[in-house]
């Protein structure tokens, strides 16, 4: 029988699924950058020096999260 909420999970499953939200809301911010990124640069949005600086801030997510939080199921 599946636990009924959150808290009839153990705290390794616990863990576990908030690396993985973590890790998917930092990709799901990486992408969102470089979708802008590229808006600016087929000139769909105003460049105030953005598409660079969103690759940085793409780059940045995705580094820091791979070093924070590792891969699910290679603790």
């Amino acid at each position: 029988m599946p636990p009924a909420d959150w808290n009839g999970l153990t705290e390794d499953l616990q863990l576990l699924l908030s690396r993985e939200a973590l890790r998917r809301a930092a990709e799901t911010l990486a992408e969102h950058a470089e979708i802008l990124a590229k808006e600016m640069e087929a000139g769909a949005l105003l460049d105030r020096g953005g598409p660079d600086a969103l690759r940085l801030f793409a780059a940045v997510v995705r580094t820091t999260n791979r070093d924070a939080f590792g891969e699910v199921g290679h603790a």
